[in-house]
């Protein structure tokens, strides 16, 4: 009788903890990513499209313009091949679910000059990276950047329900992380030799973020002025 009853009471107590399980991840994750979806972000400056092969002539002039562009990221363009590699390597990871890459359209130079994207997508965790962001060396520092950051920004706290935007740079990249403190991110730390290089250098990478608690209050100081 008494084994029964514990018998009885351990069965109850696995039900509802697997009922307030189930609840914690209806109600608690609010993200929902899907990467089919042909996403368009764009104001009066700059316009993010979905990557497509189709993008690939443009990324030809800038790399042969700029062979060492990516001089601090793990992969270079650097060659016809490389930029063919990286277009291919980025679509192969999209269709994977795990990146949303971005060909970066400026129109006030009405001309394709970059690529950013969405990584580290994970749903159950309301999490995303901002990162593989590269602008062509004639268009850095003109203002192009601080409009890509902002819809990126906007669209992942406003529609996808984002709750952590991480970015992450080369501890060695001053440019880079000069700029992900300007758009309002916060510095968390450094991760020691953890990503071998195109030359078989291991750099150490420096990992900033913005919550969604954040956002209302970065908007408005570092955007306001768009």
């Amino acid at each position: 009788m008494i084994l029964a009853q514990e018998t009885c009471r351990g069965s109850r107590y696995i039900f509802l903890l697997r009922l307030a399980l189930k609840r914690s991840f209806v109600e608690f994750p609010r993200m929902n990513f899907d990467l089919t979806q042909h996403i368009i972000l764009e104001d009066e400056r700059a316009r993010l499209e979905p990557l497509s092969v189709e993008h690939i002539p443009h990324y030809l002039e800038i790399s042969r313009k700029h062979p060492d562009l990516l001089k601090y990221s793990p992969t270079l363009l650097g060659s016809d091949e490389a930029v063919h590699q990286y277009v291919a390597g980025a679509l192969a990871e999209k269709a994977r679910g795990v990146r949303y890459p971005f060909a970066i359209y400026d129109k006030q130079a009405q001309a394709y000059v970059g690529s950013s994207s969405y990584g580290s997508i994970s749903n159950p965790h309301d999490r995303i990276e901002i990162g593989w962001t590269w602008i062509s060396r004639e268009y850095q520092r003109t203002g192009l950047n601080q409009h890509n950051k902002f819809l990126m920004l906007q669209y992942a706290f406003e529609t996808l329900k984002c709750e952590r935007m991480q970015l992450k740079t080369d501890s060695r990249n001053e440019q880079s992380r000069t700029a992900i403190l300007r758009i309002g991110a916060k510095f968390e730390g450094i991760l020691r030799n953890d990503t071998v290089m195109y030359d078989g250098y291991r750099r150490s990478t420096a990992y900033y973020s913005i919550l969604a608690e954040e956002w209302p209050e970065v908007k408005e100081q570092v955007f306001g002025n768009l």
